[in-house]
């Protein structure tokens, strides 16, 4: 019986790796598969891992439909034994559903990858639709650790070094003032503790740096 697999974990612990990985077993056993991504690192439709793996994957786009995809090419006479889907976060519920439905009416294996909650700390639409429905869900064993070096948890968003909690979940260029440079925008895994505190690795080095202050006023 075919399955809807949910791989998840938090940036830098190995899901895109993992997705290449799994799209290679199952290549080669005989295997003909389809991969599929969304706002990849690489800013290209490819599926890339930061080990520097990469492979051609099709783009998923706000209307991209995988019933219709799976049929059309079904009908035209060709050949799909499971799906790759990575960065399912971004995808949306209706499309988590139309996985679902590939999966159950045409017994082809789905296997996601993607983290479940945004730099808010709040659940992906797409991660949260795939919680309630995913036949399997599986957290990465490879854990990210934090500046601190206890295990990760959430993913943070820093925007001109300043840790931030608010804004679009997707940034594309949209953090900046019409009249200012575009902000420098980065992401780093903390445990819950920092994220809490807004205490970034470099945060904390440039206050382990701070002077003492003097014993008197």
């Amino acid at each position: 019986m075919a399955e809807l697999h949910f791989f998840t974990g938090t940036m830098d612990s190995g899901k895109s790796t993992l997705a290449l990985q799994t799209n290679h077993n199952h290549a080669a056993r005989g295997r003909v598969g389809r991969i599929f991504t969304t706002h990849d690192r690489s800013g290209k439709p490819v599926l890339s891992s930061r080990l520097g793996l990469t492979h051609d994957a099709l783009e998923v786009g706000a209307d991209f439909d995988f019933w219709r995809y799976v049929v059309t090419t079904l009908t035209a006479g060709g050949r799909i034994d499971y799906l790759i889907c990575d960065e399912v976060q971004f995808y949306s519920p209706d499309q988590i559903n139309q996985l679902a439905k590939v999966v159950d009416e045409l017994q082809i294996d789905v296997f996601t990858f993607g983290i479940l909650t945004d730099f808010r700390t709040v659940m992906f639409p797409g991660s949260a639709r795939l919680v309630e429905l995913a036949d399997r869900m599986n957290v990465l064993q490879v854990e990210a650790l934090c500046w601190c070096g206890k295990r990760a948890t959430h993913n943070a968003r820093t925007e001109d070094g300043v840790m931030v909690t608010e804004g679009d979940v997707v940034v594309v260029g949209d953090v900046e003032a019409a009249d200012e440079p575009p902000a420098e925008v980065a992401y780093e895994v903390l445990c819950r503790q920092h994220h809490r505190r807004r205490l970034t690795a470099a945060r904390a080095k440039a206050v382990s740096l701070a002077p003492e202050p003097l014993p008197f006023g």
